[in-house]
């Protein structure tokens, strides 16, 4: 979103230089020091062209530039054309907005439709640690598009397919124990799951007998349906309520079994556009020397993940038209992707370029087949708890000490994801996780606390943005939160080209920081009203935007704490 000051600054320098628009909103910097001025403009690229060092370049344009209304002031500094602007009006219209909430609106997405893949568990295991990353990561996306003006349709595709059903079933009619069950279903699968990874490191025939019952449900034998049934009830149960506390929704849940009716319609597509080969019994797509064919179907005639990834994508673009598609699944799954993609460009499907493999690494130390999962479930309840300490010893009479416990617990969860780039391991620690200190959750929630006390405190009705004197807000640290205010919107978009969550995260803990630095030199409220009011105007704007960024990640925005 460009503002009415790069606007004029952008068309200062189209009157004086051959560079189109564009290029120039693209090169445009904001200087590292606030005394160098408020945005730059580069002239190296135009060197070559113009035969002149690019300082040149920039004292002649700068000299010969007639300032536009916004923009108090233009100079040279070797290379760099420097702006700067009316600050008065530059931060009147920016807290205008933000108090309007008109800055954390945007229609930059208006008529586009982004379809995210994410979560996705497998069915009949419990929820475990290692399964929040593509749930949180792909949540904040949704409202991150979503804040952007998209319409968007987050779909759950359930791993409720494939051999991994087959090893349940074979698990369940070797070693179950109904009372367990009944305790405790998530649970006792899990125990069978792993016990069957175990005995089948010794004993290969229970794979074979694995591969056989799955092909048996594809077929749709009466026996392995109800089976299939039976755990899809149980797991959806526990999955939404796990999505309940982490404040997690979808539009769709259509799991792999979802298409398991399509995939014939597509193998017979990719057939008659001469695609599918048979390479060793098996039906495959050759992809060249650049990576591995991606297989259709196996020699025994059992369809795969990638055929039903293929189904899904062509399902989802008749019925959704994307702009956008993406799936928020893990770094390991890169060439799998690769493969699927590869294949529907192949196939002419023009769409293909607009889908894209949202990767992120794993939480490390898990397995879900060596008993050593610890349970999202677990570390929730245990985040909540800990929260809940810390509140009675901080702050004993506060009302809802549940709600705020619940809330803060949860979010220090979230955050601890979402404040880093998603493609980087995650190691699970204790201490790092539930740690209310530094950049994290909780101190993101008590910095909200903190402008809610301030404008509760003060005396009288908040002041309307028209009634405000905001050339009283002069100093350093308040021109610092000006600035972090009006680049919110551009932080969004930044954080949506790049799918990358943690870029509001970053945003945020930058804006709490520099209100911090500016908390502890001045005074919100004092004697001088004229200045108390520019300044809650300022709090009110800032509360605003912090409320917004909280709110795409997951977490909440309290009141009290």
């Amino acid at each position: 979103m460009v503002n009415e000051f790069v606007k004029q600054v952008v068309e200062a320098i189209g009157k004086q230089l051959p560079v189109e628009a564009g290029e120039i909103e693209e090169l445009l910097e904001v200087p590292p020091k606030p005394e160098m001025g408020d945005y730059a403009f580069p002239c190296f690229t135009l060197a070559k062209t113009m035969k002149k060092s690019p300082a040149a370049i920039a004292d002649e344009t700068a000299q010969a530039i007639e300032l536009p209304a916004l923009l108090e002031q233009v100079k040279a500094a070797g290379p760099y054309i420097n702006f700067f602007v009316d600050r008065a009006e530059f931060t009147r219209r920016t807290l205008k907005r933000a108090i309007e909430q008109d800055l954390l609106t945007t229609e930059t997405g208006k008529g586009k439709t982004v379809v995210i893949d994410f979560s996705s568990p497998n069915i009949a295991k419990p929820f475990g640690i290692g399964h929040l990353r593509s749930t949180v990561i792909g949540a904040a996306l949704y409202r991150l598009f979503e804040a952007l003006g998209y319409k968007v349709i987050g779909i759950n595709h359930l791993g409720d397919w494939g051999t991994q059903i087959g090893k349940m079933m074979v698990a369940f009619r070797k070693w179950e124990e109904p009372g367990k069950f009944a305790q405790d279903p998530i649970a006792h699968s899990y125990d069978l799951y792993t016990r069957f990874h175990e005995e089948a490191e010794g004993d290969p025939q229970l794979e074979e007998d694995a591969r056989l019952f799955f092909k048996q449900l594809e077929e749709g034998e009466e026996e392995a349906k109800d089976f299939w049934n039976r755990f899809m009830d149980i797991s959806m149960t526990e999955f939404k309520r796990i999505y309940d506390k982490l404040g997690v929704h979808f539009d769709a849940y259509t799991g792999e079994s979802f298409y398991n009716d399509k995939t014939e319609d597509t193998i017979k597509l990719l057939s008659e556009k001469g695609l599918a080969t048979e390479s060793e019994g098996a039906l495959v797509v050759d992809l060249g020397d650049e990576m591995p064919p991606c297989m259709l179907k196996k020699a025994d005639g059992a369809t795969l993940y990638a055929t039903r990834d293929l189904a899904a994508a062509i399902y989802r673009h008749q019925n959704y038209s994307f702009d956008l598609c993406l799936y928020v699944v893990g770094m390991p799954q890169e060439l799998h992707f690769r493969q699927v993609f590869a294949v529907l460009e192949k196939a002419g499907f023009e769409w293909a370029g607009n889908m894209h493999h949202v990767p992120f690494g794993h939480v490390l130390g898990m397995s879900t087949r060596r008993r050593t999962m610890v349970l999202l479930d677990d570390v929730l309840n245990e985040a909540v708890n800990r929260a809940k300490e810390i509140i009675a010893e901080k702050n004993p009479d506060i009302e809802n000490a549940s709600e705020v416990a619940q809330a803060v617990g949860v979010g220090a969860v979230i955050f601890n994801d979402l404040k880093t780039s998603r493609v980087k391991d995650v190691q699970f620690n204790w201490k790092a996780i539930l740690s209310f200190d530094g950049e994290t959750g909780p101190y993101l929630q008590y910095a909200h606390v903190r402008f809610a006390g301030i404008l509760r405190h003060f005396e009288g009705e908040l002041p309307k943005p028209e009634s405000v004197d905001f050339s009283l807000l002069s100093e350093p640290e308040e021109w610092q939160l000006v600035r972090d205010i009006e680049a919110w919107p551009s932080a969004l978009a930044q954080a949506a080209e790049h799918f990358e969550p943690s870029e509001v995260s970053g945003a945020l803990l930058h804006l709490a920081s520099d209100f911090n630095r500016f908390y502890q030199k001045h005074r919100v409220v004092s004697e001088n009203k004229a200045l108390s009011g520019a300044r809650v105007s300022l709090v009110l704007a800032l509360k605003n935007v912090l409320a917004r960024g909280l709110s795409i990640l997951g977490l909440k925005a309290l009141e009290r704490m």
